[in-house]
């Protein structure tokens, strides 16, 4: 059974969850579903412009793993604009925080705890600029 997914940190509620190609009935579109995670993952790295390590650790995931939610948010965003398909926003292991709080802080002065436990990791407990939640 595989591991059930840690919800993702999203900071931003979008007010319209629905595109479609103008004049094209519902009905008659195929849909694509991108997770309130996958746009999150397109909001921070295409529009705010961080690298993936920044929006790893704003969405409280591993660098490795907001790489793959953007490049699948990536490749159903161009397969919808390609083939002329709706996108519906919806779903997702999320949680919402605001712009002000930290995602997670489990040990307070230690950063956030997402280390494995094996190694030395990079000292000042793990986080650039202090540590303190």
């Amino acid at each position: 059974m595989p591991r059930p997914l840690k919800p993702r940190a999203v900071r931003h509620d979008p007010e319209v969850v629905h595109f479609k190609p103008a004049g094209v009935p519902m009905r008659l579109l195929e849909e694509v579903t991108l997770g309130l995670d996958e746009l999150e993952a397109l909001r921070l790295a295409d529009l705010e412009g961080l690298s993936h390590e920044q929006v790893g650790e704003m969405m409280n995931v591993s660098r490795a793993t907001a790489g793959r939610i953007l490049a699948e948010a990536r490749r159903k965003t161009a397969a919808a604009l390609v083939h002329g398909w709706a996108i519906r926003v919806e779903g997702g292991v999320v949680e919402t925080v605001k712009d002000d709080e930290s995602a997670e802080c489990e040990f307070p002065g230690r950063g956030k705890g997402r280390g494995r436990g094996r190694g030395k990791g990079r000292g000042g407990g793990g986080r650039r600029g202090g540590g303190d939640c």
